[in-house]
């Protein structure tokens, strides 16, 4: 049998002038390609043209804000200066008064009631209370008592004058003696005077 031979390569072309072209180098091929987008010349212009414009910005944006924190820190201490009160000049502080003892105030309350109430003389409202049968306050309560309590004694002994007239028809001597009586009810000779004269008046 025969055996069958492959065709042989095709022969590369010829020019007219009988000189065979060679095919283009692989390099030449890879250059004909297309670029990315990103790649070409009018996209990394834009890219550049944008982070110049942002970073200008930004720096811009910066310098604002720093001017208006200063802005504002400056109206704050203008504000703080404003609100800021003005110095009152010193004043001597009176010395405080001492506490009262609470049995002072109690006796001046109790000598208050006998003389709106049972409308007793100074000296009786004294006694009455530093009686061991009475208050038995001591004998410096009962006085502050006296001299801080507020009683009319000539109104007091008037008072009393007109209730031992009525209530026992006793004369006006007989109730001047009872008014000035160290048993009695201890008005001064003053105050019993002035009792009797207003008596029927």
């Amino acid at each position: 049998m025969t055996d069958l031979q492959s065709p042989p390569p095709p022969a590369p072309p010829v020019d007219t002038l009988g000189v065979s072209t060679p095919p283009p180098p692989a390099a030449e091929q890879k250059a004909k390609k297309k670029k990315p987008w990103y790649l070409r010349w009018w996209a990394i212009v834009l890219a550049g043209i944008i982070a110049i414009a942002g970073f200008s910005a930004a720096t811009s944006g910066g310098d604002d804000s720093d001017a208006g924190k200063s802005e504002v820190s400056t109206s704050q201490e203008a504000t703080t200066e404003d609100a800021a009160p003005a110095e009152e000049p010193a004043v001597a502080e009176e010395p405080a008064e001492p506490a009262v003892p609470v049995e002072y105030e109690s006796a001046l309350t109790k000598a208050e009631s006998y003389s709106d109430n049972m409308n007793m003389s100074k000296a009786g409202i004294y006694d009455q209370l530093v009686s061991e049968y009475g208050e038995q306050f001591s004998p410096e309560a009962a006085q502050y008592a006296i001299d801080n309590m507020q009683a009319d004694w000539n109104a007091n002994a008037l008072a009393k004058a007109k209730s031992y007239q009525e209530g026992m028809a006793m004369s006006p001597e007989a109730i001047r003696d009872q008014l000035t009586s160290e048993y009695g009810e201890k008005f001064t000779p003053e105050e019993a005077a002035y009792a009797i004269d207003n008596l029927n008046a």
